[in-house]
């Protein structure tokens, strides 16, 4: 690297300016990679992909393709212009607080609670959520109320019979996997998976990574559930890592899923790719953690067609940032930074 002491602070939160883009555009024709642009701006590396991939328009008939940092602004700003989701949970705050003191006080279940409300029309159906929402907040620890708070709830299974069918291994399985890659001593070891929105053909899907030591995340969004889509999606990642791919993924670790089938053909020879046993998440937990908290962002049934890639890449940026105690309280994304330091020095 030219300069392996940057000292550009990391900028949380805000957004990439127009003076940026133009960096990125310089330093693009200056045959920077991703990763160190973005350690020169102090930004992450899911942000600096994403403005690229934004930003980035076809000449010459398709030939040539490159960075332009008025298209990206121009796009960032088209986005800005129609982004209007906001969190539902927040905005129903004061009618969940409501919930939570009629429980209490009155041991009214959440039925009640919303039959009563839109009874009483003392809150509007914008401010409410449904009975089923409120116990999905349940689930998920967004509500002032546990499951075992809720006896008849606990009595209840809602989960289907399902009857499981084999599945195909696709490759070399978890078992030849060397001992020492469960230690997390060494850097360059990854889970691989994909996190569905609905079930709907040709809806688009977040492929998510994570490298076992740092946990640090990458997630993907691609354009289906499909074998090929994600060979592209590793593709691209052998493009911005170029020779030093092998060093940063040693190993991938995936399930037996349709859309890992042609991770073998796909992958450099210096990358070794292992299959965990069918029906055997617990296999490659630290890609599962992971992935629950992706879906506070994106509850299951919820299309990921309605999130854009600056909205994964927020997701991702975010769950990069979080102190771990697992980590001595530092950070995944600060953990793999000073990885990646140590590959890109020795040239």
């Amino acid at each position: 690297m030219d300069n392996p002491n940057y000292s550009t602070e990391t900028r949380k939160g805000q957004h990439l300016s127009f003076e940026e883009r133009e960096e990125i555009q310089i330093r693009l024709k200056d045959n920077w990679s991703k990763y160190k642009i973005a350690k020169s701006l102090g930004r992450a590396y899911n942000t600096i992909k994403t403005e690229i991939d934004r930003g980035t328009v076809e000449q010459y008939n398709g030939r040539i393709k490159r960075y332009k940092a008025t298209v990206g602004q121009i796009k960032y700003e088209s986005n800005r212009q129609n982004s209007r989701k906001q969190y539902k949970r927040l905005k129903v705050s004061r009618f969940v607080k409501w919930i939570e003191e009629q429980y209490r006080s009155e041991k009214w279940s959440f039925d009640v609670c919303v039959g009563r409300a839109l009874e009483s029309k003392e809150y509007s159906r914008d401010e409410m959520v449904c009975t089923k929402t409120l116990y999905n907040y349940a689930d998920k620890g967004l509500i002032g109320i546990k499951n075992i708070d809720l006896p008849e709830k606990l009595r209840r299974n809602t989960k289907p019979k399902v009857v499981r069918q084999n599945k195909k291994n696709l490759g070399k399985s978890i078992e030849e996997r060397p001992d020492s890659i469960l230690e997390r001593k060494e850097f360059g070891h990854w889970e691989f998976d994909s996190v569905l929105g609905t079930k709907k053909a040709n809806e688009p899907v977040v492929l998510t990574l994570v490298e076992r030591m740092t946990r640090n995340a990458i997630w993907i969004k691609v354009r289906d559930h499909s074998a090929a889509a994600v060979s592209e999606a590793l593709s691209s990642l052998e493009v911005e890592f170029g020779d030093r791919f092998s060093k940063v993924f040693k190993t991938i670790t995936a399930d037996n899923g349709s859309e890992f089938a042609e991770l073998i053909d796909t992958k450099p020879d210096n990358t070794e790719v292992y299959f965990t046993h069918p029906f055997s998440s617990w296999e490659k937990g630290t890609n599962e953690c992971h992935n629950r908290i992706l879906r506070r962002f994106i509850p299951k049934g919820e299309p990921i067609s309605d999130y854009s890639n600056d909205d994964i890449s927020f997701m991702a940026d975010w769950a990069n940032s979080l102190p771990r105690k697992i980590l001595e309280y530092k950070t995944p994304e600060e953990l793999f930074d000073e990885q990646l330091d140590l590959i890109y020095s020795v040239g």
